[in-house]
Formats: C-alpha cells, structure tokens, sequence
C-alpha cells in the first residue's frame, strides 16, 4: 500500500511516496512542487495540479499532510492554509482519506524529539528508507509525513526507531516537478 505525504507551501510543496506493504516502508518517491512566480491563485493552481499528478503516477492508497503551525508572519500562515487547503482538496477530489499531523508529532515519531532540526529529519529520513543520498528539506519532511502516517495508522507510539508501542491513537529517483 502506498502512502503520499506532503509537506505544504505556497512557493515549495515536498511530496514523498514510501510503500508501507511489507513491515519495513520501502522509498518509491520524493520530490518538489516548485511554483512560478505570481499570483497565489495561479500558484494554487500549479499545487494542485502537481499533486494530482504525482497521485496519477503513483496511485496511493492515502494521503497525510502537515497541519498548519502558527507562523510570526500572519501573511505567510494565510498563504500557508491556501497551499495546504489546496492539497487536501486535491486528495479529497482523488477519493484519498486525508490524515493531519502536527510538526512536532512527526518529528518525535522519524527522530525521537518533537524538537528535532531538519537536519536531524532528513538524517534520519535517509536511515530508515536507506537510501543513498539525503533528501532536500522539503522532500524529507514530506517523507517524513508519510512515514508518521504508516506508523501512526498500525497505532504504534513512535521512539525514533519505529519500534514503539501500542497507543489508543489513530491518526531512487528525486527531482523537481515543475507542472506545465
């Protein structure tokens, strides 16, 4: 089963697709949506058509996004809401089920801290899908996302190792898309 995550922005979307069939999630894709410059409406547009793309390429079974965090610049969280709607109804248009998850809450289940850097997210990203080389940022975050998700939906509580235990909570090729 595959699993899409992403990780929202008005200029820069990360996806990342990981398959969660065996009981080790295994890399099939991680990249990023680049916006042109200009109107948000018509960077909306260019999300959701880059998503619905990668959806059609990649067929996921679900979809996980990161919540909206609040931002000191009040503009920049409005645009981040757009982005971030944007994707979701992308998803909801595709008939995927939509999974939310805070920034904190995917860095505590990848490295084991809620206060880890995307240093540490993108190390241990590449560790645990080993892949040969580290993600960007955005990608890994979006990887990230996806693998909160698998681990979140088998209702294990994440150490850092994706040993965990159980919880009553329910919840390689690398390139820039750039959509026509």
């Amino acid at each position: 089963m595959l699993i899409i995550g992403i990780d929202p922005g008005s200029r820069l979307t990360g996806y990342g697709v990981v398959d969660v069939s065996s009981s080790q999630p295994v890399y099939v894709a991680s990249g990023c949506i680049r916006t042109q410059p200009g109107e948000l409406s018509q960077k909306l547009a260019q999300i959701y058509a880059g998503i619905s793309e990668i959806i059609a390429v990649h067929r996921p079974a679900e979809f996980a996004i990161e919540q909206v965090f609040m931002a000191k610049n009040a503009d920049s969280a409005l645009k981040l809401g757009q982005a971030r709607g944007t994707a979701i109804v992308c998803a909801a248009n595709h008939g995927l089920p939509v999974s939310e998850y805070g920034p904190r809450q995917i860095k505590q289940a990848v490295t084991g801290t809620g206060a880890a850097d995307k240093h540490q997210v993108q190390h241990m990203v590449t560790a645990i899908l080993g892949l040969s080389g580290t993600p960007q940022a955005d990608a890994a975050d979006a990887l990230a996302i996806a693998l909160t998700h698998a681990h979140a939906r088998q209702g294990l509580v994440h150490s850092g190792s994706f040993g965990g235990r159980r919880s009553s909570q329910r919840h390689s090729r690398w390139r820039d898309f750039r959509p026509d």
